[in-house]
């Protein structure tokens, strides 16, 4: 990192807390994977404003289209796990028994409220020490609403958080007649992120549609490629997992967002190794920025998330990490370089 920031005051929920703000341009950076999910429901704007606070350098945005084409922030194209839509409209679900935001308009979305996520088969939370299931109020946003939230907070706090939209499922949004990266783009530029410069990624699983974006649709800031083992999107993802896949991703793409366990493995820390994958991302030009870091869903190798950090972040030598918990992140991130600077 460049330089070691400085600490926010800042009021959060009836209390006084001290967050490190980011440490911009730095060499390592904290992702707030769907803001700060670990505390707060995720992909609420409570949960955003908190990710800001805690000293996150990127904000995620998962999006997804609603019937009208707005697209909203959500993690998946069907919305029961973290919404109560099948209490609000128990006779839209589809054949599978699901139930998808592009089945209801911006209007109808607004009427749902979001809770922590649950199983969709048990309801029971996904997470149990987490925000409790039903509690408070919560709505689901849109990107816009999103974009001028952290733009805002960044001209009232002084500081320049980034954004990280993932465009969701795209060819499936084609096959259900939109079109939703074209519509992501445009509304990103309209809000000034359009260059390598300014601070937003955009990440996508499909690599087709990454070309798409850089080719067809002119896209002119980073792009990251997802890197993961499940879905048609993931077929060829071995192989971009190679040096010469890795090469060719390079041609498009500013970096790749690996899974933790294509970064590092193990069974017990003792047994922890790291791979080649970040070594061989770096000789082809690639930035690496792994998900999901979680306090309370460690790989075995790691005893505790400053563990984890440290391996991926440290040992590995990744550039960044999606993660839950940006305050315990950006702490520690900070923390290691006050020590490593003489």
């Amino acid at each position: 990192m460049k330089a070691l920031g400085f600490l926010t005051l800042t009021f959060l929920a009836g209390s006084l807390r001290l967050f490190p703000a980011p440490v911009q341009d730095s060499d390592k950076i904290v992702i707030a994977h769907r803001g700060a999910s670990g505390y707060l429901p995720e992909h609420t704007l409570p949960a955003k404003a908190m990710a800001h606070a805690m000293g996150a350098d990127y904000i995620e945005q998962d999006l997804v289209l609603s019937a009208d084409g707005v697209p909203v922030v959500l993690h998946d194209t069907q919305i029961d796990t973290v919404t109560d839509v099948s209490a609000r409209f128990p006779g839209r679900a589809r054949q599978d028994g699901r139930f998808y935001a592009i089945d209801f308009t911006l209007a109808e979305l607004k009427r749902l409220s979001i809770t922590e996520r649950v199983d969709p088969k048990t309801r029971a939370p996904v997470f149990e020490r987490r925000f409790p299931p039903g509690k408070s109020s919560f709505q689901i946003a849109t990107l816009e609403e999103e974009l001028q939230l952290i733009q805002g907070l960044n001209k009232s706090t002084g500081k320049t958080v980034g954004i990280y939209p993932e465009i969701k499922r795209p060819a499936w949004h084609r096959r259900e007649g939109q079109d939703i990266s074209r519509i992501v783009v445009e509304i990103l530029r309209q809000y000034g992120y359009r260059t390598k410069e300014d601070k937003v990624y955009i990440q996508c699983f499909d690599a087709e549609e990454l070309r798409r974006l850089r080719d067809e649709l002119a896209w002119g800031g980073r792009l990251v490629q997802l890197l993961g083992d499940k879905g048609e999107e993931c077929a060829d993802h071995p192989r971009l997992m190679t040096p010469p896949g890795l090469r060719e991703l390079a041609r498009v793409v500013d970096g790749i967002g690996p899974s933790l366990r294509h970064v590092a493995t193990g069974t017990s820390a003792p047994d922890a190794r790291i791979t080649d994958l970040v070594r061989d991302a770096h000789a082809a030009g690639l930035e690496v920025h792994p998900y999901t870091a979680r306090a309370d869903e460690l790989p075995p190798y790691a005893p505790s998330i400053e563990d984890l950090l440290d391996m991926v972040l440290f040992r590995a030598g990744a550039d960044g990490i999606f993660t839950d918990h940006p305050d315990r992140a950006a702490a520690f991130v900070l923390d290691k370089l006050r020590k490593q600077t003489p």
